[in-house]
């Protein structure tokens, strides 16, 4: 997207003098106008010469401190978005200088969030620096960084990374990349990249006023190309429409013995095809027919997210119009970068969020603080404490961090690169991943040392990552976390800096949400676990508490043991995190009695609510008692959490889904809870949850909505299809309409690819006999007889399952 947006705003060179200390050599294009001393100690960090090399991470427009100034920018450019520094420092031994090493470092500036895609091509630029020391490096790594053309990388609506990214498919939204894959008379189709060369004149243009994220910059890229095919139905973005008056899938498509399974017949996936690949290629499939279809063999049952759909390269079918090797998987979008004649091949990712940053991994941050050796020490606190003196060192990190505690990560004598990757691994923690939460980047410092410490030190809840011994001294903290021990450290003056009242409001039971019965889970019961509390807590007792946390915890652990991937557990981090949301809105509303603001109202189904029923809405339990003791234990965390700025965020970020979110007027996730989990659910509740369901699933938004929900670990589509063996004939009718209208899209049939051949085959029978039917009386009543609409013998699979 060169000439639209930038992906390098600068390039930085540091050296270490052995008279002056570090210093600042280069910037390129122009001076970032802030303390160099600041930048070139922060690109050599401390112990940077006992490291033969050393990747460190750091942020510029945070504070006042460490915001650029360019001398070229206008003012109203000034102190803009976010800027992520990726540096690299590197020592080499030479005999020949009087320290006997060599230590250099060089940095790019960047307003991409995913800055782990450029650490090749720094490598390689730092390694011809030392070669020749000059700037036609620097000129050379700038250009070459901006000379990569994302123009034909899809953007992502919010929902369709949601499914990305616990997708295991490498072919999930293959039909976003049709640009990618349509033919193209040039000779490198598949990506388009400008040249750079390190020896021509570079001019030094102002590298403010042209940046973007990267989806904005894909938007700006694409709209001059949009605009000359706004006619087009199968631009890049348009979405697959279902055909008008689409059939049901049709009886005889199903085989059972077979290994391929038709979702719908060939009538149905005209458009799309399946894959997402076009309509008019012809798929092989194991019966043999020559006709198109989804083989259930690319995607198992789905009995959990680490066991589900193993798809292989195999799923991205070859066609003669595009290169197979240019698009292997659909998480990442294949980019080229040039530089000295060098062609480095790039995997963009496509589903990440604003609030992680970098190659970060949750299961290194739980395998260090989840082992034997583990030590937490200090006082309890009740913000940090939720199950008392078995809280796991994970669940008092997080709760630091919504709670907005000031934290430490220390690694004496470590490489300052695996602090920074513990801090920025915390902050997708308490975000869940960038998903639910915000506001923690902009307060982290992945590398912080003593230059300017007073001003990082002052900022609330600041999370930092440091690598002198005499930050634990200092007592600046709330949380100290020693990557090396390891072991976790609540400062002793915490009650002092963080108190906590000495008592919490009563539960307030609302009609229609939690039971009043003379029973545990009473409004009597809730009132005196909440007192309880506060009783504890004052006299600093935090021995009791929920086992929710722990629990949750150990299904981490296990999953980690079994060799569950990093993508499983981000996303139940994720969920937690969202959980804990839904928590606070059910605290705002039973304990607090007020109207919340960051969730829906919490309610049961009602039968009659005036002339119609109502669903529920908001967090439920599957056993009130268990509820009321989880609201009491986690109240002063979430206390704590109302205060902070992520909790305000929130707010607005609620407000604007409400708005914006496709499926209006009903709260989806409970909905699937309750086909989840509920003990007992009434056939009117569940008839009137999926026709809701069925009703707000007309376009495309609302099918990605409603499908990023339905995880493939928590089964996919599994609670939906609980409908299709109703003994309700409706509800069994609106669940063979909502999986038709999945069916219309390439996202759909892939979800539907996930059920057994048990559900796909009670779907495709139910469509069919409810298509029969309809047809047969259509037929009746214009005297039309009917014809070939009987039974064959040969569906004796049907037969042996039994009608409906």
């Amino acid at each position: 997207m060169a000439g639209t947006a930038q992906h390098c705003s600068f390039v930085l060179l540091a050296d270490f003098d052995i008279d002056k200390g570090a210093q600042l050599t280069y910037q390129f294009p122009q001076p970032l106008g802030m303390d160099e001393g600041l930048l070139a100690n922060l690109m050599l960090p401390d112990g940077a010469e006992r490291q033969p090399e050393d990747w460190t991470i750091f942020f510029l427009n945070q504070t006042p401190f460490n915001t650029i100034k360019p001398v070229l920018a206008d003012d109203s450019e000034e102190g803009g978005e976010l800027l992520y520094v990726l540096n690299l420092v590197r020592t080499k031994l030479d005999k020949t200088v009087r320290r006997g090493a060599i230590v250099k470092a060089m940095a790019i500036c960047t307003r991409h969030s995913f800055i782990e895609i450029f650490k090749p091509v720094l490598l390689m630029a730092l390694e011809n620096y030392f070669n020749d020391p000059s700037q036609d490096c620097l000129a050379g790594l700038f250009d070459a960084i901006n000379s990569i053309d994302i123009s034909k990388a899809p953007v992502l609506t919010r929902h369709e990374k949601l499914i990305m990214r616990t997708s295991e498919r490498k072919d999930v939204f293959v039909e976003k990349f049709e640009d990618l894959l349509r033919p193209n008379n040039d000779s490198n189709a598949h990506i388009s990249v400008k040249t750079s060369s390190t020896n021509s004149k570079h001019k030094a243009t102002s590298s403010q006023g042209s940046h973007s994220s990267f989806e904005d910059g894909i938007l700006r890229a694409n709209a001059k190309k949009n605009s000359n095919a706004a006619a087009s139905s199968t631009s890049l973005h348009s979405q697959p429409q279902p055909p008008p008056n689409q059939p049901s899938p049709s009886n005889d498509s199903f085989s059972l013995d077979g290994s391929a399974v038709w979702v719908g017949d060939e009538s149905g996936l005209d458009q799309i095809g399946p894959g997402g690949f076009p309509a008019n290629h012809t798929y092989s499939v194991g019966s043999g027919r020559g006709r198109r279809s989804t083989d259930a063999s690319s995607s198992a049952s789905s009995s959990g997210f680490h066991g589900g759909a193993k798809s292989t390269e195999a799923n991205l079918i070859s066609t003669t119009a595009h290169d197979p090797a240019s698009l292997k998987d659909t998480h990442f979008f294949p980019a080229v970068m040039e530089y000295n004649e060098h062609r480095i091949p790039i995997k963009l990712p496509m589903a990440t969020f604003a609030e992680e940053v970098g190659d970060y991994s949750l299961i290194q941050l739980v395998q260090l603080f989840s082992g034997p050796n583990t030590v937490v020490s200090g006082p309890m606190h009740p913000h940090l404490h939720t199950s008392g003196a078995q809280t796991h060192p994970i669940i008092i990190l997080f709760n630091a961090l919504v709670t907005g505690k000031r934290i430490i990560f220390l690694g004496h004598h470590r490489p300052a690169g695996q602090v920074s990757s513990y801090v920025l691994s915390a902050c997708a923690l308490g975000s869940g991943c960038g998903v639910v939460l915000r506001g923690f980047i902009k307060r982290a410092f992945p590398y912080a040392n003593l230059i300017n410490r007073e001003e990082w030190e002052s900022i609330p809840a600041y999370i930092a990552g440091v690598t002198n011994p005499i930050f634990e001294s200092s007592g600046s903290w709330d949380l100290l976390c020693d990557v090396g021990s390891p072991r976790m450290v609540v400062h002793k003056d915490i009650l002092i800096n963080h108190p906590v009242t000495s008592g919490q409001p009563s539960m307030i039971t609302r009609t229609g949400t939690l039971k009043a019965e003379a029973s545990a889970g009473s409004e009597e019961e809730m009132v005196r676990l909440s007192k309880d509390l506060g009783v504890n807590e004052k006299r600093g007792d935090m021995t009791k508490g929920n086992d929710t946390d722990n629990i949750f915890m150990e299904d981490i652990t296990s999953a980690i043991s079994y060799h569950y991937g990093e993508a499983h557990v981000r996303a139940r981090f994720t969920e937690y995190a969202a959980r804990f949301i839904r928590l606070a809105a059910r605290y705002e509303e039973d304990v607090l009695g007020q109207q919340t603001a960051i969730g829906f109202p919490s309610s049961q189904y009602s039968e009659r609510i005036g002339d119609h029923p109502r669903l529920g809405s908001g967090l439920s339990f599957t056993d009130d008692a268990a509820g009321a003791r989880e609201l009491a234990s986690n109240a002063s965390r979430i206390e704590a959490f109302r205060r902070t700025e992520s909790y305000h965020l929130y707010q607005e970020d609620f407000k604007q889904n409400l708005v914006e979110n496709p499926m209006q007027g009903f709260d989806v996730p409970h909905q699937l809870w309750r086909l989840r989990h509920a003990k007992r659910i009434s056939d009117g509740e569940a008839e009137l949850i999926m026709r809701n369901i069925a009703e707000n699933l007309q376009t495309y938004d609302q099918v990605t909505e409603l499908l990023s929900y339905l995880p493939p670990h928590h089964n996919g589509l599994l609670p939906l299809s609980f409908g299709l063996f109703h003994q309700s004939e409706i509800i069994r009718d609106l669940t063979v309409d909502i999986f038709n209208e999945l069916r219309s899209y390439t996202v759909g049939v892939q979800f539907l690819q996930s059920l057994n051949h048990f559900q796909r085959y009670a779907y495709v029978r139910q469509a069919h006999a409810r298509e029969t039917k309809l047809l047969r009386e259509q037929n009746n009543m214009l005297g039309i007889p009917v014809i070939g609409m009987s039974r064959t013998p040969s569906n004796r699979s049907e037969s042996s399952l039994g009608g409906g």
